[in-house]
């Protein structure tokens, strides 16, 4: 479970090792957990015995959205629902599939972090707070995303020492 880092932090560089302890497995952990919820969200959808339709959803999303409008145009734009009626539950089943495996992990944690901003807004009920369980998703894809959590018995450790991305060191960035 070698995984190594740096960060800086209000202007200092940190070398970290978070393998070496507690933090590591919680960090499998965390992105175990958020690999399964999207996998078995996005399954669902896909076998469910009535298709996955997101019209209803779009066009009562929450008034108090600040995308509201956005919402609406969406359920009112037929290649734009399509769309959404797609890549909502394949979106969510290959994210949590990249995300519980630890491949390709940061590139699947930014699109569950895009998915969780459109639910956070689409699901803008705030009367007990801001903080809702959507806004914890989000930070679930922000947490292992941002530390790399597919380095830690993921298959980016394997893809990473692969010669096409020694060649190509920016797909790292996808990695992790």
């Amino acid at each position: 479970m070698a995984a190594t880092g740096q960060i800086e932090m209000l202007g200092n560089r940190l070398d970290f090792d978070y393998s070496q302890g507690v933090t590591g497995y919680v960090l499998l952990l965390t992105r175990i957990l958020t690999g399964y919820w999207f996998l078995h969200a996005g399954w669902g959808k896909l076998m469910a015995p009535e298709p996955f339709a997101a019209g209803g959803w779009l066009a009562n999303a929450t008034g108090g959205s600040p995308i509201h409008g956005f919402f609406v145009f969406a359920a009112n734009t037929p290649w734009l629902l399509d769309l959404t009626n797609f890549m909502i539950p394949v979106g969510e089943f290959l994210i949590g599939l990249g995300i519980l495996v630890g491949a390709f992990t940061r590139l699947a944690a930014f699109f569950g972090g895009v998915l969780m901003v459109f639910f956070y807004l689409g699901n803008a009920d705030w009367g007990h707070g801001l903080v809702n369980g959507d806004l914890f998703g989000f930070m679930m894809f922000a947490i292992v995303g941002t530390l790399a959590a597919g380095r830690i018995y993921g298959l980016d450790t394997i893809i990473e020492k692969m010669e096409f991305v020694r060649q190509r060191p920016a797909l790292k960035y996808l990695l992790g």
